[in-house]
């Protein structure tokens, strides 16, 4: 018998349109509990309107979707103290300092994860008077980091973490994210870096034109590294060509 394995995410045929486009056509995937998950695919392809309805902020128009049991909608309030989320478009207030604004965040939760070391091993400390409007764009992507992880949330989900940040900021987030698995907190991770996936990922989902069209371990995604994961990426999502 297969052990047991707990699911921290199902989505079962989920269908999600804006007027008479549809983002999401059916898709289906399951994040394990304590894994962390990468969710590729080109822009336009439903990554980003999948994470946004299991965090509740997208209504779907069919299908299911469940997140630590729950339903994203119905039990919201239940389910945001519990799950941390990285939007792509910052996540804080325009005027609020940088350090400020994560004290705030870190009130707002039981166990919160210790201010200063966070703010110190992201580099935060240099801006942390700063307004969120005049941070520089890897200062925002590291503030927003933090700002999911604070709470140490039962579920973390990340949107492109690592883009516009240095070499050494990329790695350092890659580590935190690590201990974030090592601590038992499952991680959906949506990024086109394929070898951030490559490096963190438990599990790999690749969706195109709102399906999943291929997951796997990251080892069997790439035929135990005959090839990159980018290769295979660009063989599964590159555009059909007509025959005549």
């Amino acid at each position: 018998m297969l052990p047991f394995v707990p699911v921290a995410v199902e989505i079962d045929n989920l269908v999600v349109r804006y007027g008479e486009k549809t983002a999401v056509d059916g898709l289906a995937l399951t994040v394990a509990a304590g894994t962390v998950t990468a969710v590729l695919g080109p822009n336009g392809a439903g990554k980003t309107t999948t994470v946004e309805t299991c965090e509740g902020f997208r209504r779907p128009d069919s299908g299911s979707v469940r997140v630590l049991g729950l339903d994203p909608l119905a039990d919201h309030d239940e389910l945001m103290p519990r799950i941390g989320v990285m939007l792509q478009e910052g996540g804080a207030w325009s005027g609020v300092r940088a350090v400020e604004m994560l004290r705030y965040v870190a009130t707002l939760h039981a166990h919160p994860l210790d201010v200063p070391a966070l703010v110190e091993r992201l580099d935060l400390g240099s801006c942390g008077r700063t307004p969120y409007r005049r941070l520089s764009g890897g200062q925002k992507q590291r503030l927003s980091f933090a700002l999911a992880i604070v709470g140490r949330p039962e579920l973390a989900f990340l949107d492109e973490p690592t883009t516009g940040l240095d070499p050494h900021g990329r790695r350092e987030i890659w580590q935190l994210i690590r201990d974030l698995r090592d601590d038992g907190v499952t991680v959906v991770l949506t990024t086109h870096a394929m070898d951030e996936a490559e490096q963190l990922s438990d599990q790999v989902h690749v969706v195109s034109a709102g399906k999943v069209i291929a997951s796997g371990t990251p080892d069997s995604l790439t035929e135990h590294h005959t090839k990159s994961l980018e290769d295979v990426f660009l063989e599964l999502t590159a555009p059909k060509r007509e025959t005549r």
